[in-house]
């Protein structure tokens, strides 16, 4: 029999036992939420770094070319056409870039050098990857045609039994000279390219066929994703998805076809696209926290717009005839205050202007507003006073422009904004705004409903159904409620329906469609439907009859129909979120018909 010494010592045992492993779980908790922590800030500072590296693997060297600075190279890969890489020879320089005017002069005089050296045709064309240096599997082809009428058609097949066939018309000009870039080759497959003349009868003329082994991504990112088949048996909408910013691959975007399949990968030098705006056959969009883009169809940087003294976040729109309007940060601000600029850019003569500092139209609600803690639930932004976080803006004509605040999880309607800014409404909790001077801004709600919370992509929808002063405001509702700068102790009364989980939850995101009455000074729920739950970031955007969502957090986009339902999802890897995927059918840019 044990004596009582040794059962005391057995439960002693037990006990330590325990402690020790109590101990142990709680350490690797903590060591899980640091390095959760760590990720998470080390990718939120990762958004407004410059890219490290444009070098990329070249074949053999055919030609330096001493006047443009420019080095004439033979693919890197297999080919049974000629296909040429051109780069300028200060590529893998520190600080070097793509985005610079100097270097795209520079490569379209080499560029027009080679096509003047003539006799391109169908069967033998001028072809070089990626001629501007902004992505990595676009294909240049150049050639000559006895008939400007002619259409250009193209079909990209590989082996790979995953992936489709890929059809388009090439946007080629209406001239005897063809000339465009071929999107959909799949990075790192072989592929087949079957390139085809047409009459205006929509008759084949001619037809040419090469093989080509593509260049792998330059992110190394997933060519394929997997997708979930939705209960819609509607269609989905033509075109390409693009990514705007996937954590850990910051200074690409990428472009899926309908099955999910990679067809370009653009290169950005940094930060993320935001959005993609398009005037003409250009597209405009942001190319580094500090610079907007403007591209041709080849991918040449016709135009580049640069914010000094301010870095860009979350969003740029169309403001009045000719101009963007640009969320902004104003750098080394004596408040360490972030995201409460707007500035204006002039697409003719650059000029940037800042035209609204949100501290000069809340100023009692920014009194009582400080820094984001390094315990607070945005930690990321730890040092910097985020009192407002705007993440929309979106232009509504007559000089006024509706925002998303973060934050505050309250739409903001200004107008004037070109001489005195007024506050037209606040759309959020009354509660939130009781005692701050703003409370009389905030609309009365038409309906019992509960309101958004986190929201992101606020957007005007006007209807010529609805009476004058009336609209409709779309947006992706996160159903996240936090704050990280309030002073005054303020404890939202939430429903039971609205989380307050940054990773995972049991609750939905949504997305909702407001009635805006300004007449009568309400707004109405009259439309929402269930998305995947993402705490922050997000967006939804309305393409023909459908639209098109993505969930950041849960990683996940897709397309659900006019009723709701979806209709197809995608997922997809990031070390944190994704911020934004959005869909446009390009045709005018990359593809004509």
């Amino acid at each position: 029999m044990e004596s009582s010494g040794q059962k005391k010592k057995k439960k002693l045992s037990r006990k330590k036992l325990a402690v020790i492993i109590i101990l142990g779980i709680c350490v690797l908790a903590a060591a899980a939420y640091g390095i959760y922590r760590w990720i998470v800030n080390d990718q939120m500072s990762e958004e407004t770094q410059k890219r490290e590296s444009w070098a990329v693997e070249t074949g053999e060297l055919l030609e330096k070319d001493r006047d443009t600075r420019v080095n004439i190279y033979k693919s890197a890969t297999a080919s049974d056409i000629e296909i040429y890489q051109i780069q300028p020879v200060e590529v893998k320089k520190d600080n070097f870039t793509y985005y610079n005017m100097d270097v795209q002069n520079r490569l379209e005089e080499s560029l027009e050098t080679l096509k003047a050296e003539g006799g391109y045709t169908l069967e033998n064309p001028l072809a070089v990857w990626n001629p501007y240096g902004t992505g990595t599997n676009g294909l240049y082809l150049y050639f000559e045609t006895e008939d400007p009428s002619l259409e250009v058609h193209y079909t990209v097949h590989t082996e790979n039994q995953e992936i489709r066939d890929f059809q388009a018309q090439a946007n080629a000009g209406d001239t005897v000279q063809k000339e465009f870039l071929i999107i959909g080759l799949v990075p790192g497959e072989n592929c087949q390219v079957t390139v085809s003349l047409t009459d205006s009868q929509g008759d084949t003329v001619r037809e040419a066929t090469f093989e080509t082994e593509v260049p792998q991504t330059a992110s190394g990112y997933d060519t394929i994703l997997e997708y979930t088949q939705g209960d819609s048996e509607e269609e989905l909408t033509g075109g390409l998805y693009y990514t705007l910013g996937t954590q850990g691959y910051y200074g690409h975007m990428f472009f899926y076809d309908n099955e999910g399949v990679m067809r370009y990968e653009m290169l950005l030098d940094g930060y993320k696209a935001d959005r993609i705006l398009t005037e003409g056959s250009d597209i405009i969009f942001c190319v580094s926290a500090d610079q907007i883009g403007r591209m041709n169809p080849l991918g040449q940087v016709v135009r580049l717009y640069e914010t000094k003294g301010y870095d860009m976040h979350h969003d740029f729109n169309w403001g009045d005839e000719g101009k963007l309007l640009v969320l902004a940060t104003k750098k080394n601000a004596l408040d360490d205050g972030v995201m409460d600029r707007i500035l204006e850019i002039d697409m003719e003569t650059g000029d940037v202007t800042e035209i609204i500092d949100l501290r000069d139209v809340f100023p009692a609600y920014y009194k009582i507003t400080e820094k984001v803690g390094s315990t607070d639930t945005f930690f990321w932004q730890a040092g910097t006073r985020d009192w407002i976080h705007l993440n929309t803006i979106d232009y509504m004509g007559n000089d006024s422009i509706v925002l998303s605040s973060r934050e505050t999880s309250t739409i903001i309607k200004l107008s004037d904004i070109h001489g005195e800014v007024q506050i037209d409404y606040l759309l959020g909790d009354k509660e939130y705004w009781e005692g701050t001077g703003y409370e009389d801004y905030v609309y009365e709600k038409a309906s019992d409903f509960t309101g958004q919370y986190g929201q992101h992509t606020v957007t005007y929808v006007p209807s010529g159904d609805l009476e004058k002063g009336q609209y409709y405001l779309m947006m992706f509702d996160n159903n996240y409620y936090a704050n990280s700068t309030r002073t005054d102790g303020y404890e939202p009364e939430l429903s039971d329906s609205v989380s307050t989980e940054l990773m995972g939850s049991d609750f939905p995101s949504h997305v909702y469609f407001y009635l805006v009455d300004e007449n009568q000074k309400t707004y109405d729920l009259v439309w929402g439907y269930d998305v995947s739950y993402s705490s922050i970031v997000s967006s939804v955007q309305i393409r023909n009859d459908n639209y098109v969502v993505n969930s950041g957090v849960a990683k996940i986009f897709g397309e659900y129909d006019q009723d709701g339902e979806m209709i197809r999802e995608f997922s997809y890897e990031s070390d944190f979120q994704g911020y934004r995927v959005m869909k446009g059918d390009f045709t005018g840019y990359w593809f004509a018909g």
